[in-house]
């Protein structure tokens, strides 16, 4: 079974639980909200892709490996 979500979508629902559970303030999130936003439109912005899709795929990778061994 495979299942697809955004990451931005986790890091939204992280940082909401991190914000209810008092571990972040309001202030700091929005800062770090803003800094991605930012960071978006730099040139790290191609690496940082390739860096969570290289993880992305071996986490994939190993995913595919357990399941095929197990048949």
């Amino acid at each position: 079974m495979v299942i697809s979500f955004s990451l931005a979508l986790l890091f939204g629902v992280i940082m909401f639980f991190m914000i209810r559970g008092g571990a972040i303030r309001w202030g700091p999130a929005i800062v770090a909200i803003l800094f991605g936003f930012s960071l978006a439109s730099t040139g790290a912005a191609d690496p940082i892709n390739d860096f969570l899709t290289s993880i992305t795929n071996g986490v994939n990778d190993v995913d595919d490996s357990i399941n095929s061994s197990g048949d």
